[in-house]
């Protein structure tokens, strides 16, 4: 089949899944509400077409096109070819959909690449059912999503403790056809427009807590399956007026499974814990980040032109307060792409044949969230005011109103009223609406907390080695006071 259009998306959709909006089953594929987000999302399928130079391969299985996503690193040319994809998938919503269906396609790709880390399986069999599930995405072109963070209700306990042990995912049963699971896990973006669901390690699981080290993959229509979704920040006006929230909402939703049974060759992971505590741990930085941070760059980029539309469009790029601020996010686009370009270079064998790049790309999470929430403070201290006088483009066509928001509300440097709505709608829709204040939300734990990332990057330094400078210096220095003084450091 390889690479679908978005008509063939959409038929996928209406399946009986059972997902939940309020106090209403919906059917995601012809409710109202979901609409603008549906078919936000069915326009990245042709979008792939109309970009396959960047976003597509041939197949090694059927020759087929296929996303580039799915590629097993192996070299710095698939690095290369992996990176121009990224970018190009980016652009289609300028980093504003943090969960297109590249971003599982990687992640599964990574898992895979690392052979090495599936020898500790008790069994090959784990192996050969998560290789031929990655096949049968890449050839399907399914859209996944993904929920691993267990459902940590009461934070005064262990994750897997107290009331949390019995809410969180685990295995409750087996029979001949699969294993049975209970529990709940958050949070799946885009979760109830996705084709299948993901479900893999994330953070470790100590002995005693096997029940828990599950890995799979099911339909979100199987049965027992349920998805809870959140307010819908989806909006029914033009892409004109509303660029991000008329098409890009793409849903997060916490997944309930309901005792369902999850077959056999559908398992990846069953209470292996030495397998369960490596994949993702030996995957996501080098792999997956790859596609994060071009995102995270395509972003900055988008948002620092963005700001300077708005300085032009008000007459204040010159103001010396204001060029500092633009400065301050173009600082943030170029350590991104500095630490994407020597991440890149530096790219080595993982294990296993899996070509990553460097480790130190997992630097960005230590300090993205926090450049990306400042961004929208900038763009709503330089917008200012602005931001909230902002007829929509159906105004302008209006005889008696047209005329009046023409003479009234132009932009500086000649730019029309017209244009100068536009600059700032997009703007608030970046940042300051619904959908982009759910985004800036998103961003502050998109790869998890901050301080956990400090403190992995703080120890992952310790363990590579980056110390003893200090006691260098000293040591060098009580033998030069020695030497200057006369006397003798022995």
């Amino acid at each position: 089949m390889g690479a679908r259009r978005g008509y063939e998306y959409l038929a996928g959709l209406n399946d009986g899944r059972e997902v939940w909006y309020g106090a209403e089953r919906v059917n995601v594929a012809e409710d109202p509400t979901f609409a603008g987000s549906v078919a936000g999302m069915a326009a990245y399928f042709d979008y792939q077409w109309e970009n396959q130079d960047d976003c597509l391969f041939p197949s090694p299985e059927t020759g087929d096109q296929i996303s580039v996503a799915h590629i097993r690193p192996r070299s710095a040319d698939d690095i290369a070819r992996r990176h121009r994809a990224f970018d190009r998938f980016a652009r289609y919503s300028m980093g504003m959909l943090g969960r297109t269906p590249d971003y599982v396609n990687v992640v599964l790709a990574g898992h895979v690449s690392r052979t090495d880390i599936w020898e500790k399986a008790s069994d090959p069999i784990y192996y050969e059912r998560i290789s031929n599930y990655q096949k049968y995405v890449a050839e399907n072109d399914l859209a996944l999503t993904h929920t691993i963070v267990h459902a940590n209700i009461d934070k005064s306990i262990g994750e897997l403790d107290g009331a949390n042990a019995e809410l969180t995912l685990q295995v409750v049963d087996r029979t001949d056809e699969g294993v049975i699971v209970r529990g709940a896990k958050m949070l799946a973006t885009l979760g109830p427009i996705a084709d299948e669901c993901y479900v893999y390690p994330a953070t470790p699981i100590r002995p005693g807590y096997e029940k828990y080290a599950i890995s799979f993959a099911v339909p979100m229509n199987t049965p027992g399956v349920v998805v809870v979704c959140r307010d819908h920040y989806g909006v029914d006006q033009s892409v004109e007026d509303r660029p991000f929230s008329s098409r890009f909402d793409e849903q997060d939703g916490v997944v309930i499974f309901e005792d369902v049974l999850i077959p056999h060759d559908r398992v990846f992971i069953d209470g292996e814990l030495d397998l369960y505590n490596s994949v993702n741990q030996g995957t996501a930085t080098g792999c997956t980040q790859q596609q994060t941070a071009i995102r995270a760059a395509v972003k900055l980029e988008f948002a620092y032109d963005l700001l300077a539309e708005i300085a032009k469009t008000t007459g204040s790029e010159s103001r010396p307060d204001i060029a500092t601020m633009l400065g301050e996010v173009h600082g943030y686009l170029t350590m991104t792409r500095a630490i994407i370009h020597s991440a890149e270079t530096r790219a080595h064998d993982w294990g296993g044949g899996a070509f990553f790049l460097h480790d130190d790309i997992g630097v960005l999470r230590t300090i993205m969230s926090e450049w990306m929430v400042r961004v929208n403070d900038v763009i709503k201290t330089i917008g200012s005011h602005n931001l909230l006088a902002t007829p929509t483009q159906a105004a302008f066509d209006e005889p008696r109103l047209g005329p009046l928001l023409e003479k009234y509300l132009p932009g500086a440097n000649n730019v029309s009223a017209r244009e100068r709505a536009q600059v700032f709608r997009t703007a608030w829709d970046f940042a300051g609406s619904a959908l982009g204040s759910r985004i800036e939300l998103y961003e502050r734990f998109y790869l998890g907390s901050i301080g956990r990332a400090r403190i992995l990057e703080h120890q992952k330094a310790q363990r590579n080695g980056d110390s003893g400078a200090v006691r260098a210096f000293l040591e060098q220095a009580r033998v030069s006071a020695g030497e200057f003084s006369g006397v003798s450091s022995e």
